[in-house]
Parts: structure tokens; sequence; C-alpha cells
């Protein structure tokens, strides 16, 4: 059986939790998880393990499979080693095709240049080989081709993911800027949930939007694939193992089943200040396949347990913008991040998002003064995850913080907040100065 040699990236932050992700997939295919480098890991496997991490895995972003590595010293070798690839073994001149190519440190004139290079010696290795060129498509490519630079190396990855895989198909309504999906999972998983624990906790999001975490946690409960409602770039290549595939398919399609006999936990809740996002949420959450959990309209700082009983609190606060209010309860109207496709290459992200540090105008602090007491005062034993923007956070809701993780929102640089709800739990000020903070990759 061959073995292949993957990279996928991820969210910064979340590499051990997709190391471990990748692990649990050796239930489907052989998968030996390698290297964590900021921004992704490495694994190898056969087809199988490829397309099951395309398929199953809810916090990488693409799966990239390498195609070959070389050392190099000028714009020339590039243009040489890209053009003896055997490209027509894994698609034809008939696909559309896109290349991007990123780098550390590479001593090339620029990485545009080299990304015509690269796709100039695809397109005349093809037409050596078949006779014609593929044309050139940048925003929906059959095929994409990637290439990572150092200052030494040259790498070639083909994509087998095609849209990256945070769109997994079932978003068609969501806010201003929204958290992506994969980011959402990874930090259900940070809080640790987990199918295997999901049963037994309780899970509630008091700002959840268009409901992203409220979708994520549901689907991880039942067992439902990330992927199983869409399509992946490997369908369009040549070679893949199409046996292994109907396998994975077969299986997702029982799991789906599944899930829909044993319906949604009892354990999972949501709100929101608007009936709007509501109305958006509803609506992905039956395209995920998950049904109404039971929404409520409740502004978060009226909010108030769902159950007796602790559990966790994930949320996406408003940040960067000023929280409208329309009486003495307002809508909070977006969210700083991004939506669209960033540019995914191995081992480095351009996420170079800067953080925010100033303090809040007065509305801002208000709600989340607010906040923070409804925390306080209702949610003794509970834990709460918070992901924000802002360095100022706890000292706002007069909270103090037992972990913070960098992670990215697209190209935003931001913090998981992770509060230990106890009695007396009032942040003492001074605090947030001395207190350390978990090391931020460095790319």
């Amino acid at each position: 059986m061959a073995s292949f040699e993957f990279f996928a990236p991820c969210p910064r932050g979340l590499e051990e939790a997709l190391a471990a992700e990748l692990a649990e997939l050796g239930r489907l295919a052989p998968v030996s998880v390698g290297k964590q480098v900021p921004g992704g890991v490495h694994f190898a496997g056969p087809w199988a393990a490829g397309m099951a991490a395309n398929l199953h895995s809810r916090i990488a972003s693409r799966v990239l499979l390498r195609v070959a590595q070389q050392g190099y010293r000028s714009e020339q070798d590039i243009y040489e080693f890209a053009l003896r690839q055997r490209w027509e073994e894994w698609f034809g001149y008939q696909q559309t095709l896109r290349v991007d190519v990123t780098g550390i440190k590479a001593p090339v004139r620029s990485l545009e240049f080299i990304t015509l290079r690269i796709k100039d010696a695809v397109c005349d290795r093809l037409r050596e080989k078949t006779g014609a060129r593929p044309n050139i498509d940048t925003s929906e490519p059959d095929v994409r081709v990637f290439a990572f630079l150092t200052a030494t190396d040259a790498t070639l990855y083909l994509d087998t993911s095609g849209e990256a895989l945070f769109k997994r198909g079932w978003r068609l309504d969501k806010g201003a800027a929204p958290l992506r999906e994969n980011l959402a999972a990874g930090i259900l998983r940070l809080a640790g949930w987990r199918t295997d624990t999901a049963a037994d906790m309780v899970l509630y999001d008091p700002m959840c939007g268009s409901g992203t975490f409220l979708a994520e946690a549901a689907q991880i409960a039942l067992g439902v694939p990330a992927g199983a409602g869409r399509r992946f770039g490997f369908e369009k290549l040549k070679g893949y193992d199409i046996t292994a595939w109907q396998t994975l398919k077969v299986q997702a399609a029982e799991a789906q089943r599944d899930a829909r006999v044993r319906g949604v936990p009892s354990t999972i809740f949501g709100s929101d200040i608007s009936g709007d996002m509501l109305v958006k949420a509803r609506a992905n959450l039956e395209r995920a396949g998950v049904g109404d959990i039971g929404l409520k309209q409740v502004d978060a700082r009226d909010m108030s347990p769902p159950v007796d009983r602790p559990g966790i609190i994930v949320a996406n606060p408003p940040y960067g913008e000023r929280i409208e209010v329309r009486g003495r309860r307002g809508p909070r109207d977006g969210r700083d991040g991004r939506d669209d496709d960033e540019r995914y290459s191995p081992e480095v992200q351009g996420n170079r998002g800067g953080f925010q540090r100033n303090q809040p105008d007065g509305v801002d602090a208000e709600f989340f003064r607010a906040f923070g007491d409804a925390l306080k005062q209702r949610f003794t034993g509970w834990s709460a995850y918070l992901l924000t923007a802002d360095m100022s956070l706890p000292g706002q809701m007069r909270l103090r913080e037992s972990r913070r993780t960098p992670l990215y929102n697209g190209a935003l640089e931001c913090r998981l907040f992770r509060f230990d709800l106890i009695a007396g739990s009032v942040r003492k000020r001074g605090d947030s100065e001395s207190k350390g903070e978990d090391s931020a990759p460095q790319a």
C-alpha cells in the first residue's frame, strides 16, 4: 500500500488539538502523525488517511499532499524543479489550475514572480506530455498547486480539499464577520467538548449569533463528519483510492442516519439578543442536520443557567466595534474578523492582525461589566471560554482568567480566555499585569 506525506494547516494556536484529532483518525485509516509547526501538522499514510482527514477533521483548514521537495539557489532552479514533476499523473489539461506560493526568508525577487514561474512549469509540462496547456482559474479552480519556500528548500504540494475545510456547506446565513467553523471546533475541543464527553456535559452559548458554536457542538456530539455535506478537491485528481473513498462515504452516511435517530443531546443551549440572528441560526442548524435546539432571545446581561447543574459557556463576544444600544438593550451589530478563504500554505500563514489593547468606550465597558456580573452571580461552578481580540476583557468583566490561549480568527489575533467561576472570583486590580500567558506559536 502506497504511503503519502500530507500537511494539514490550521488556525494558529490549534496545532496540538489538530495533532490529537488526526491521531484519532487511526480508527478509520492508518495515520502517522508527524511534526507540529506553527500553523499546521504533518502526517503520513495511504490515500485513505488524507481522505479521512478531509472528511472528518473539524480543525484542519486544508489537507495538502506533498509532491516533492528540493533545494534551490535561483528562480530558474524552482522552475526546473516544478517542470520535472509528473503533473500529468495527477490531472489533465482539461482541468483549470491555480498556483499559490508562500515562504519564509526566501531569497527570491518576489513570491509573485515565483508563482508565475511555477505556473509556467506546470503548464509547460502538461503541454509537453499531453499537447495542451490547462487554463488558469484563480477563483474556483479544479486543481490547486501550493509551493512553500524556505531560505534553502522548495516544497510542492497538491491541495486535496478544494474549498477550505472550514466551509462545511451548511452555513449560508451569517453575520457580518462570523467565527470560522474550524476555529469554533478547536475552541470546543480545548473546552473538553468531544464525542466521548459531550453526552455528560452542558454547553451554553449566550451570544450564539448565526449558531456556529452550536452547530459544531451538536455535530460533534452526534458523531457527524465535518465534511459530510460537501465535495473535495481530491475527487478531481487522478489516481486517488476510489474504493477507500466509497467506504468512507458509506460510513459517513451511516453516521448521519444514526444521528437522526438519536437526535441532538438536550444539553446544548443557545441564546442571542438579536431575533434576526436567531432566525439565521435556526436555518443554519437545520441545514447542519441538527434541527432547532431550543434557542431563546435573551440579552447576555440578563442570562441565567439553562439547567440546574454546571457546564461550560463558549462565546465569541462582540469586539473591536461599539456595542450599539437600542434603548437599554440593543443588538450587537458586528464583529471583527474575516470569512474570506485566506491563502493557507505549509508551515506559515499570513496572520499578522493587530491585537487590540485599548480600553473600550463607555458603552462597551458597561456591557462587559454587566455580563461579568451575570457570570459571577448566576453561574457558580461553570467554566466560561471567551474568544476576544481585546486584552482588557478580564478587567472589564472584573474576573480573573485561569488561562489565556493565543488564537487567530482568520487574520485577527485573539485570546481565548478561560474563567473558572467560583464564589468570590472578582478580579483583583493589578492581577492582569502579573498574570502569565501561554506561549504563542511563532511563525
